[in-house]
């Protein structure tokens, strides 16, 4: 029996050997590409600086295709989209260092979709560091994450170890949308807590990454009388356990003070001793913005409120109070541990 833990043990790390050998040559073979994709943009770009007609594109579309038929991606299409990249990321300096860290498909996703240059820079970190595919990449993109995180209200600042704040800053949204529900016009919190529960993918989807589910109706015990959390999740990157109040109506001041109550039990009778102090999120369907910074102000324990929506249409008022560019540089130089981004 112990020679064939072995043999498995030996197949296992060979497999594992020949895994990261894979993704050691694609990401080889992706900054390849990318560096010939941004030279070929670069050469683009400069002939038509000088005045070249376009039609050189689709000729040098055809030729290329000719002389290389087992290589993809030299359409028409795809040499103007080459050009683009280069034109418009070239003259931002923080972006230059960025374009080798993703593969093109995904590039191409934000190029598209974003035309500010620090929207694009978080989503390529984000990209990155979170190892999205394209296809989460893309619904982070249309779900507006870069500026529900700029947005986000809480108190983390004031009640968080300099070592998590900004981490937990990323673990937060200001608005979360939950277009995969399936609600009647009129529902009640039970209905939604349901319905989130019934469609728990999407909804660890769109809180955004490494959070798994603990359970609904989370019982904890204080002087023998038993209290609920409607929802209880673990973060893994921030190690704490997160615990969600769901309302269906405006937020509320005496909100804030129940969740501390919830957050100060799970402290005591469900935190592991490695563990960090848990974390509170009321996600409510609408919020004064007002009300919600001087609720936090007198906080004690760590709490974001945020707000849901079933569709994915951006309310005009997000625009309005997004962030100066100035203060954008500095959250997503906090979020990703960048020393500099001027």
């Amino acid at each position: 029996m112990n020679v064939e833990i072995t043999q498995l043990n030996f197949i296992a790390e060979i497999k594992q050997k020949v895994r990261n050998a894979q993704y050691e040559a694609l990401k080889v073979v992706n900054i390849q590409l990318i560096n010939l994709y941004w030279e070929i943009g670069k050469s683009i770009a400069e002939k038509q600086n000088e005045n070249w007609g376009k039609a050189i594109v689709p000729t040098l579309s055809k030729e290329l295709q000719n002389e290389f038929p087992g290589i993809g991606g030299f359409s028409t299409g795809n040499l103007w989209l080459m050009a683009q990249f280069y034109s418009e990321y070239q003259p931002v300096e923080f972006l230059v260092p960025l374009v080798r860290e993703i593969s093109w498909s995904k590039h191409i996703s934000i190029l598209k979709k974003c035309k500010n240059n620090q929207e694009r820079q978080f989503y390529i970190l984000s990209t990155k560091k979170f190892g999205w595919t394209k296809n989460m990449l893309i619904h982070q993109i249309e779900n507006r994450t870069f500026q529900k995180y700029l947005l986000n209200q809480t108190n983390f600042k004031e009640t968080l170890p300099e070592n998590l704040k900004n981490q937990a800053h990323l673990a937060i949204k200001d608005e979360y949308t939950f277009d995969f529900l399936n609600l009647a016009d009129e529902y009640s919190e039970s209905e939604l807590e349901q319905a989130l529960i019934q469609n728990i993918r999407a909804f660890l989807l769109e809180l955004g990454h490494n959070y798994t589910f603990l359970g609904n109706q989370y019982k904890v015990t204080l002087s023998d009388k038993e209290y609920f959390i409607d929802l209880l999740l673990y973060q893994r990157q921030l190690q704490c356990l997160i615990a969600i109040e769901l309302k269906i109506g405006d937020f509320l001041p005496e909100y804030k003070g129940k969740m501390e109550f919830y957050l100060s039990i799970l402290n005591d009778t469900v935190k592991l001793a490695h563990e960090n102090e848990a974390i509170g999120i009321i996600i409510c369907k609408s919020k004064d913005r007002t009300i919600v910074e001087y609720s936090l102000k007198s906080g004690t324990k760590p709490i974001g409120v945020a707000t849901y929506k079933t569709s994915q249409l951006l309310p005009k008022e997000y625009r309005d109070v997004l962030p100066s560019s100035t203060e954008i540089t500095q959250k997503i130089n906090q979020y990703f541990d960048l020393k500099s981004l001027e």
